[in-house]
């Protein structure tokens, strides 16, 4: 019989199967009520999901303090339709990334933000298969929320699952991911005089965009202007400390590879750096 471990919210907990491999179980009301060694309700168990690593279910409890368990369930059913056509294996942290992404779209949809993905292009060209995929997970999307994302979300949703082959890169490329974002980590500390919580979904999100960002520019994949002067212009005052990191950034850039940072990475970073450093202030 199955039992509760931790309870997430009143309709997902986690548990474990009779290998000792830790399961997150989702269901209407499943933990209504219930607290942890209780047994579970496995009537009421519509998706269950093993978890290798048992500090992603962590993760899903800190993210789901302010986030619906509705989008962890399209995230799930988005996770099981790549599954059927991707030839490599997912990394599970997926559930938490496209989880939190697909919250963010939809709040800075709702906001009326609509960011270009820069890489739309390029990933259209060389990653078909998960592009195809992220629009099906935009129909996934506007069928269980009403909101209709465009193309550059189906983008964003492809690079994540494209992100699940890095481990399998070459150990050069790993070696100079790491070395870039840890020095760019290490610009936003100093600029700010604050350590990051590096067990927060905030730093989670910003790890991800910085490995992003790095790994596009040591493969050299083209990162064009699409933002234009007024919107740069507007973000660069509304979040001014974190555009002076941003700019501090973009010097290291300049004086370790000759990169010339482009505005649409400038208000990237920008956002991002205020998000993880303003909430973990407010903390």
């Amino acid at each position: 019989m199955m039992k509760i471990t931790k309870v997430l919210n009143n309709n997902v907990v986690v548990t474990e199967n009779k290998q000792n491999q830790e399961l997150v179980v989702m269901g209407k009301g499943l933990a209504f009520q219930k607290k942890v060694g209780q047994p579970i309700d496995e009537s009421k168990i519509e998706k269950t999901f093993i978890l290798q690593n048992s500090g992603i279910s962590d993760k899903l409890n800190q993210l789901l303090q302010d986030t619906s368990e509705k989008y962890l369930d399209i995230a799930y059913e988005i996770l099981e339709y790549a599954k059927s056509k991707l030839p490599y294996k997912l990394d599970e942290y997926l559930y938490v990334a496209l989880t939190d992404h697909i919250s963010f779209a939809i709040s800075r949809f709702q906001q009326g933000i609509h960011l270009k993905n820069t890489l739309l292009y390029e990933i259209r060209k060389y990653y078909r298969q998960e592009f195809e995929i992220g629009l099906k997970a935009l129909e996934h999307i506007e069928e269980e929320t009403g909101v209709c994302l465009d193309e550059n979300e189906a983008a964003s949703i492809a690079l994540h699952l494209v992100n699940s082959q890095i481990t399998g890169e070459n150990m050069d490329l790993a070696v100079k991911v790491t070395s870039m974002v840890n020095n760019i980590l290490n610009v936003v500390k100093y600029h700010f005089q604050m350590d990051l919580d590096e067990k927060s979904i905030n730093y989670e999100r910003f790890l991800t965009h910085l490995r992003y960002f790095a790994i596009r520019f040591i493969r050299k994949e083209k990162m064009g202007d699409t933002v234009d002067d007024f919107f740069h212009e507007q973000i660069s005052k509304k979040y001014a400390q974190a555009y002076q990191c941003t700019r501090k950034i973009a010097h290291y850039l300049k004086k370790e590879f000759d990169w010339d940072l482009p505005k649409d990475e400038e208000v990237y970073l920008t956002v991002h750096i205020h998000r993880v450093t303003l909430r973990q202030k407010n903390s």
